[in-house]
């Protein structure tokens, strides 16, 4: 996509923010190793009360990339856009992920140029005593069976995550035939970071309205009115995180 010199698609408002990859710059990685990428959303974005609670990046790897960790009381998700990584010693390629409860010890290692998409946040447990912190997920977007949203065909919904109570975050994939959309405005408690993996469409975003495309990154905080309409000639899907099974008094 061609952008005039001294324009961007990039938005960022008080409670939602649109990332194009017209401004990407690259810049090492925490808790990585021979590895950078983009932070696209962390609570550097916004001001209190509305700054994002947890971290969405992508991670550009080589053959030397490494790590073994998120910061200490973080979960991760890692999900392959490009590429190949190896998990201890096993093959992730194309849409494989992996979710890390904290504290949970492995090793990344990158396999030639690749393109991750990473989740953090902090692992908040459950009221409840008897739901442990779960263990670690690996998967495969790819053989998880997706559910028509709320009846419509036209909009896959697939979820990499077990929803439950142990589980503080939920990732999913929404696939979008052309001209298909969520079927009404939501206005929620969750917020949500999110990732265009193909296609286009426009996003209504608060009171505005954005066209987005393949790569574009969006935040949207707590209560932030949302909707979405593919467009184009082919499907469009985007992977997005949300926060779930906690008590909004939680600090």
């Amino acid at each position: 996509m061609n952008i005039p010199f001294g324009q961007t698609r990039t938005r960022i408002d008080f409670d939602h923010a649109i990332i194009g990859p017209d401004g990407h710059v690259s810049s090492p990685l925490a808790h990585w190793k021979h590895t950078s990428g983009i932070v696209l959303i962390s609570p550097a974005m916004g001001s209190h009360p509305r700054s994002p609670r947890f971290v969405q990046y992508i991670a550009n790897t080589t053959s030397l990339s490494e790590t073994v960790s998120a910061a200490p009381g973080v979960q991760r998700l890692v999900y392959v856009l490009e590429g190949m990584i190896l998990l201890d010693g096993k093959t992730l390629t194309v849409d494989d992920f992996a979710w890390f409860p904290p504290g949970d010890n492995y090793a990344i290692q990158g396999v030639g140029e690749g393109k991750l998409l990473v989740f953090e946040k902090p692992y908040v447990p459950s009221v409840d005593a008897t739901n442990g912190v779960p263990g670690r997920v690996v998967g495969s977007f790819a053989s998880i069976k997706a559910d028509a949203f709320l009846g419509d065909p036209d909009a896959m919904l697939t979820t990499l995550l077990p929803i439950t109570p142990a589980f503080d975050m939920a990732v999913n994939v929404f696939n979008y035939q052309s001209g298909a959309t969520l079927p009404f405005v939501e206005t929620h408690v969750m917020e949500h970071g999110l990732y265009m993996r193909s296609g286009q469409g426009v996003y209504r975003l608060g009171e505005k309205w954005y066209p987005v495309a393949q790569g574009d990154s969006i935040w949207m905080a707590a209560y932030c009115p949302q909707w979405f309409i593919a467009m184009g000639k082919s499907p469009a899907s985007y992977i997005y995180y949300k926060d779930i099974h906690r008590d909004p008094l939680t600090p």
